[in-house]
């Protein structure tokens, strides 16, 4: 029980990468609000955790919003009790959505989760945020089109939040780190796996030879906002079955 006594909120808890780091949060003891633009989503998570004993909360939460997230982190302190852990995972693909949506949800929703996370956490003791970024955090595709660079932009900008916000708190007892992870088998990638061409060529692209899959992540995840990970912050870690290494 690594998180027993704590207290997190996860955002994008409705599904994919969110729903399985709440998850695992609660199997190892931590209360969890789900935060979710998808209500539904939300409450299936927390109903999901209750039924297996655990505790949580759901909220709906839109990041583009900063008093959205603002008011979602005091809900969660209402409601269960305190704040020690902030997991920032709502954002969306380069598909079908402009440079100014992308910096909104990828990169404001995060910010907005830092700026009032973090004096929260340091207010119940200390603690964790981790944001995800991406491998596209960490490198380019070449011929990108406008919604790719502006995803990269993004998820580039969310590793540097990180190591700006760690910086500013690693004396006051906040770890801050993401994760960057290679192509995952969510919701949001299941439009791009319609093609089995694209399929094998993108999964060709990880050495390990195969996809990511959320509890990959959420395993990352948890590992980071552990007290396992006590020394370690400011830190993009790649969770991209060695995507980045070549």
């Amino acid at each position: 029980m690594r998180l027993e006594g704590k207290v997190a909120m996860v955002t994008g808890a409705g599904s994919g990468i969110g729903r399985a780091t709440a998850e695992a949060f609660a199997r190892e003891g931590a209360a969890v609000m789900c935060a979710d633009l998808n209500l539904g989503g939300a409450l299936e998570t927390a109903r999901t955790i209750e039924a297996a004993g655990g505790q949580a909360g759901a909220r709906e939460l839109n990041v583009r919003a900063e008093e959205s997230v603002r008011d979602a982190l005091e809900a969660t302190v209402a409601e269960l009790g305190a704040l020690h852990i902030l997991v920032n995972n709502a954002g969306i693909g380069g598909r079908d959505h402009t440079w100014d949506d992308l910096i909104e949800v990828n990169l404001n929703g995060v910010q907005y989760g830092l700026k009032h996370g973090a004096p929260l956490i340091e207010a119940f003791g200390g603690g964790s945020i981790v944001s995800l970024s991406s491998i596209l955090g960490l490198i380019g595709i070449p011929g990108a089109t406008d919604d790719g660079t502006g995803y990269t932009a993004s998820k580039h900008g969310v590793v540097g939040l990180t190591r700006a916000y760690a910086l500013n708190y690693a004396r006051r007892g906040v770890r801050v780190n993401c994760v960057n992870p290679g192509f995952v088998e969510t919701p949001l990638t299941a439009p791009l796996w319609d093609d089995p061409d694209r399929l094998e060529s993108t999964t060709a692209r990880h050495p390990i030879g195969r996809l990511g899959q959320p509890e990959d992540i959420a395993n990352a995840i948890l590992f980071l906002v552990s007290e396992e990970a006590s020394f370690i912050t400011g830190v993009a870690l790649p969770v991209d079955g060695g995507y980045t290494a070549q």
